[in-house]
């Protein structure tokens, strides 16, 4: 499953993983959400509605481009840099692009689309 996350001036593209988890994000796209600065390691944003965890590892350990999602808050975690193994956390895709853009300091609004 082919997505691109859509910023002003800049796309990056992404591949989102074959797990319920993934599928349920994909169907809900397109999305438009703001994404802010969390522990100066990730990008996050709240979802309008949970995904199904049900059949998902307890946590993960994320590396730098990982799309996840927190299930005890119900967000969006995109990270641009590594991270130690965090439960709850669940692996939904990788950015397959540079994430520079996503180290810039303050909020970044953002469309994520599935690509044709």
């Amino acid at each position: 499953m082919e997505i691109q996350l859509i910023f002003e001036e800049t796309t990056l593209s992404a591949r989102l993983d074959d797990t319920v988890a993934a599928r349920s994000f994909y169907d809900s796209l397109p999305l438009e959400l703001t994404l802010t600065d969390y522990a100066s390691t990730e990008k996050i944003s709240d979802l309008a509605k949970a995904l199904p965890v049900h059949s998902e590892p307890n946590g993960y350990q994320p590396k730098v481009g990982d799309i996840t999602y927190y299930a005890p808050w119900g967000n969006l975690a995109i990270f641009y840099k590594n991270f130690g193994y965090a439960s709850g956390l669940v692996r939904l895709g990788e950015i397959s692009d540079d994430i520079q853009l996503l180290r810039k300091s303050g909020l970044l609004n953002v469309r994520i689309e599935a690509t044709q």
